[in-house]
């Protein structure tokens, strides 16, 4: 029985090509949909999931309070001392590990028999270490031991690492890196290839207590961060986070300075990835929200799909009227009917489904451009995806073939076979028009959605910043102290390029996406200064004019290698009160418990030195040579290429063992609205396909409303009706029910939309004309769906469609 319900579903399907054709095509692309974004959340919800101590890991965050509010937010980075306080502190913690990540390292691999050396970049992946982190973490070793990392100047390779430095990783052991021309490392250990889906994308593990992070595990500082250094702990198993955390709270009270009211807690590893306020080392998060978006749009799309079929499945049901007559009157009982055409889902869901899996692998590789991921085709073959794929088709096979299944198996026989099953009692009609609307309420609010989303990164770019980001080049330099000796005679050098308009030498640029160090500081020897934090910038005579900043007060910095004066923007005088910014002037500003210290010399004009989704940031700046780590040059723009062939020249001149590397700071603002970028791609993409499977609804209605009022038309024709009249007719109900689907779209859109831009300090209006734009594009998609069965109806011969047999 069950054979021979297959054999004439296929049967059916082969000899309505079209229908089938049309059906499969919806599906297959509403599963691929459903199964790329299934991936892409998986790839996610999975991150650092294969740790075997995952529910017992943490990380310790430091919980900053501003005595001027009752803002409270969280970063990463801790104080140096916490560690090695945890440590003496709570003997019952299992594992502590101090972690230190380093980005934009150099690392030298010296030639043999006289070879010349091999120069590498790491732009990220350096980590300090001790053993205790891989107590903690599973990341398997190939070769070597982890606890030589107990002994300084050791390091492990991964195996990827190792084969780029010395082309077979088995020949890596005990040979000799240096790293950022300071420090040359002896490689212990090789670890086992990393997996994409973890925060800690290690290349190069070097021994904590290695170079500076000596001082660090020896430090006494309670007081100051860097979003660079955290720690992590493993907790015993009968220790909740909740209890910790109040012993934490009340061992830092004891600590940390009276006038500090920073605090700390610790953070569940399974909460890292989608923490994006204090963000991880991958410097790569997705939100919860942005992982329930997704799921949402997989549904729609997959509901839509669904539509799609029921539509196109009740406007065949008049061809098949007299197919369910003869069949009741040869003893089929609507049971036997239901399954009939049940079967004939199943076949068109399978092979929907088939297509769906080839469509999702061709098109992984380029999700992962667009989101810049590591998703692998193979991962469609995992269980879980299987799984998925097993369940979507017994969804859709329910939600898409039950109500047509259930329409046709109750077929009058005798109406059925004198041809009067008709528009009269064939039910359903508003219940697809509805559909229809529903499918256009979903693709009106992706566009409206999309529209919103583009003009905000707009209006991120247009945004005045208040410093010149135009032609400006940023490289990295070494930090080591020949290095830094050698920055005079470079700037020299660079000066001398024909085109070259400004040299600087800083910490960082002057816009930072939570890469910044923040410091306390105390004003004029009053002790309420203590508890407001600023950014801290160590910068050149030579910044202000290279970026363009303007003064509001006071002068520039003068020369000088070592911290001597200050400059402050308005922010940080309004967070002290001052309203006029000649009031601070020559008014006493130290940091790091008064090692730096020294007048204001003047007020710089608040400029955006974070990225647009916070507000501007209290500012310090001095000049301290020992903390420049790159260069801004300012180019001429009249011959880029040329000019910046001169400054490799140069580089490569002073610095010969290091790598020349640069990026442009308008390409580095750029990259601090990433996530948004691929939102507003990934809405683009979601949004056409929601339009497209809704004009196969659209087109299934149509279908169904040409077979219903074919006698209609003819008549109409008979009576003078011109093919426009005819158009018309067919065109202003579907006008009238994306109007209803716009009118439910807009307010619906509007509010999330408004509720996402709400995260923005400096945002959009939402303008009008968005929501017209996304309803007059969805109107004119749909005429253009439409027209084609309108056109059809118009232009059919009468006669054809009055005759009664």
């Amino acid at each position: 029985m069950i054979k021979n319900y297959f054999k004439t579903a296929f049967r059916n399907l082969t000899r309505n090509r079209s229908y089938a054709f049309i059906n499969i095509a919806g599906l297959a692309t509403g599963i691929a949909v459903c199964l790329v974004i299934f991936i892409i959340i998986r790839f996610h919800s999975d991150f650092d999931e294969f740790h075997v101590k995952k529910d017992r890991i943490y990380r310790v965050l430091t919980e900053y309070h501003h005595s001027d509010s009752k803002d409270v937010f969280y970063g990463r980075g801790v104080p140096t001392a916490l560690p090695r306080g945890l440590k003496s502190e709570f003997p019952e913690i299992e594992k502590i590990a101090p972690v230190y990540a380093d980005y934009n390292d150099q690392l030298l691999v010296p030639g043999d028999n006289g070879e010349s050396s091999k120069k590498f970049k790491e732009e990220k992946g350096v980590f300090f270490t001790e053993p205790s982190f891989f107590s903690i973490f599973d990341f398997p070793l190939l070769a070597g031991s982890y606890t030589s990392l107990k002994d300084p100047d050791n390091a492990l390779l991964t195996k990827e690492t190792a084969e780029k430095y010395f082309g077979d990783w088995k020949t890596a052991i005990g040979k000799s890196i240096r790293l950022n021309n300071t420090k040359t490392l002896k490689v212990s250990g090789i670890l086992a290839t990393v997996p994409p889906n973890t925060d800690f994308q290690l290349k190069v593990v070097i021994a904590y207590g290695t170079g500076f992070t000596g001082d660090f595990a020896k430090s006494t500082d309670w007081d100051n961060t860097g979003s660079s250094f955290g720690c992590y702990v493993l907790l015993p198993p009968r220790l909740s986070s909740t209890n910790f955390n109040r012993q934490l709270r009340t061992y830092v009270k004891k600590v940390k300075s009276p006038d500090n009211l920073d605090s700390h807690i610790i953070q569940s590893l399974s909460d890292v990835h989608f923490d994006t306020k204090a963000g991880n080392y991958g410097r790569s998060t997705i939100s919860h929200q942005l992982i329930n978006v997704l799921w949402l749009i997989a549904a729609f799309i997959l509901l839509i799909a669904c539509v799609n079929f029921i539509n196109l499945s009740t406007a065949q049901s008049v061809h098949r009227a007299k197919e369910v007559g003869v069949r009741k009157v040869l003893g089929s009982n609507k049971m036997q009917l239901a399954f009939q055409f049940l079967a004939e889902t199943f076949l068109i869901v399978l092979t929907a489904l088939v297509l769906a899996v080839i469509t999702a692998g061709i098109a992984l590789p380029f999700v992962n451009k667009i989101l810049a991921l590591s998703l692998s085709i193979e991962a469609i073959k995992s269980v879980a995806v299987i799984w998925f794929l097993i369940s979507i088709t017994i969804i859709i096979t329910a939600l898409a073939g039950i109500y047509p299944s259930v329409i046709l198996s109750r077929f009058n026989p005798i109406s059925a076979l004198k041809s009067k099953i008709s528009s009269v009692n064939v039910k359903g009609i508003s219940l697809r028009r509805g559909l229809v609307v529903f499918q256009f309420i979903i693709a009106q609010a992706l566009i409206i959605g999309t529209l919103v989303i583009v003009r905000q990164m707009d209006y991120f770019d247009k945004q005045p910043l208040g410093f010149e980001k135009e032609a400006v080049v940023n490289i990295p330099f070494p930090t080591d102290s020949t290095a830094l000796s050698k920055l005079d005679y470079l700037k020299k050098q660079l000066t001398g390029i024909s085109g070259i308009q400004g040299v600087s030498f800083s910490s960082n640029t002057p816009v930072e996406d939570n890469n910044d160090d923040w410091t306390q500081f105390l004003f004029n020897q009053d002790a309420k200064s203590a508890g407001i934090y600023a950014i801290n910038k160590s910068v050149d005579d030579q910044y202000l004019p290279t970026y363009k900043l303007s003064l509001a007060a006071g002068r520039n910095l003068t020369p000088s290698d070592t911290a001597k004066e200050f400059l402050v923007n308005e922010t940080l005088l309004k967070k002290l009160g001052i309203n006029d910014p000649h009031d601070a002037l020559n008014k006493e500003m130290s940091i790091w418990g008064g090692q730096l210290k020294g007048p204001i010399v003047g007020v710089i004009k608040d400029f955006n030195n974070r990225s647009f989704r916070t507000y501007i940031a209290p500012l310090l700046v001095t000049t301290r040579k020992k903390a420049y780590s790159e260069t801004a040059i300012k180019l001429s723009a009249a011959d880029i290429a040329s000019e910046m062939h001169s400054i490799e020249k140069a580089w490569n001149q002073v610095f010969p063992d290091y790598v020349f590397e640069y990026k442009f700071l308008d390409e580095k603002l750029e990259s601090f609205y990433k996530q948004e970028n691929q939102l507003a791609q990934l809405y683009k993409i979601f949004a056409a396909i929601a339009i497209f499977l809704s004009c196969l609804g659209l087109y299934g209605l149509a279908s169904f409303i040409a077979v219903q009022r074919i006698k209609e038309v003819g008549i109409r024709k008979v009576l003078g009706a011109t093919a426009g009249n005819i158009v018309y007719l067919f065109s202003k109900e579907f006008v009238m029910l994306i109007s209803i689907a716009f009118v439910i779209a807009a307010p619906v859109a509007g509010y999330f939309m408004h509720q996402w831009l709400q995260d923005y300090p400096y945002r959009i209006d939402m303008s009008w004309w968005i929501f017209i734009a996304g309803g007059a594009a969805s109107i004119l998609i749909a005429l253009l769906t439409v027209s084609f069965q309108a056109i059809k109806a118009a232009i059919a011969k009468p006669v054809k469609s009055l005759r009664t047999e």
